[in-house]
């Protein structure tokens, strides 16, 4: 039996207004378009499809969706990824959304970065869900690698301010910290990745080491390996309920395509 995915929300025409790099690996790019008419986001932590152009091609062909996948007109998978959207002003002179992107070597989304320029192509689809905040809940565990930091900052400022929040962050340099929301009740974990480390293996033991209560709630995000081990963690040790755990695969390790996953 082939499994038939439910058709995503259709791409909407976007170009670079401006890039800007908030640390040496993280650019903010703000796109601009008419067809950003109507275009909004209710929950922190939700996420857009972005479409890029072929790696060396300079313009942007559209994909369709033969009932499982995005295909171009020549067979070929497109260049697509998830982002948090950042922000989304339809209040500007011109419809903005922002897109936080990590740069690192290798990466599609990363290697378009270094090149982009106001008025290149790109598309956008979405938005996919957020996180539902339980205003009632005693405590909240934010946890990710660098690809959730814009997801992190949404939710220490969308989370009541008077409840406790620990953020846990995992950095593969120095250098790539950010300023967050501050929160009176908030405190935020910096760990460095040691050098020729698994991606997530700081987290993994920051989150291990964590304290939690039965009640707490707890949103993590980042690499895919690195989130099985931490959903079983939370999950089989932890015995955590599973209403009050979001654990998200933002992306996957050697793999080209664009991967996500919840629980």
């Amino acid at each position: 039996m082939t499994l038939v995915r439910r058709e995503p929300p259709p791409f909407r025409l976007v170009v670079v207004h401006r890039v800007e790099f908030l640390t040496p690996w993280m650019a903010r790019v703000t796109f601009t378009g008419p067809d950003l008419e109507g275009f909004s986001v209710d929950q922190a932590a939700a996420s857009v499809r972005l479409l890029l152009p072929a790696a060396g091609a300079q313009t942007l062909v559209m994909p369709t969706w033969n009932g499982n996948e995005f295909l171009l007109p020549d067979g070929r998978r497109p260049t697509i990824r998830t982002f948090t959207p950042k922000r989304v002003d339809g209040k500007a002179l011109e419809l903005e959304l922002d897109l936080d992107i990590v740069v690192h070597d290798g990466g599609a989304a990363s290697g378009w970065v270094d090149g982009a320029a106001p008025g290149d192509p790109a598309a956008v689809s979405g938005p996919g869900r957020g996180y539902s905040i339980a205003n009632n809940a005693p405590d909240f565990l934010l946890a990710g690698d660098e690809t959730a930091i814009p997801a992190i900052s949404q939710l220490l400022e969308a989370i009541p301010a008077d409840t406790p929040v620990r953020a846990i962050i995992e950095i593969a340099h120095p250098d790539a910290r950010l300023a967050l929301p501050e929160r009176p009740r908030a405190t935020v974990e910096w760990c460095d990745l040691t050098p020729g480390t698994a991606p997530g293996s700081a987290l993994i033991t920051a989150v291990e080491a964590a304290p939690l209560d039965a009640e707490t709630r707890v949103w993590v995000a980042g690499e895919a390996a690195a989130m099985h081990r931490i959903r079983r963690h939370l999950f089989q040790d932890r015995e955590l309920t599973r209403a009050h755990v979001t654990v998200r695969g933002y992306w996957k390790q050697d793999r080209k395509e664009d991967s996500a996953d919840d629980a």
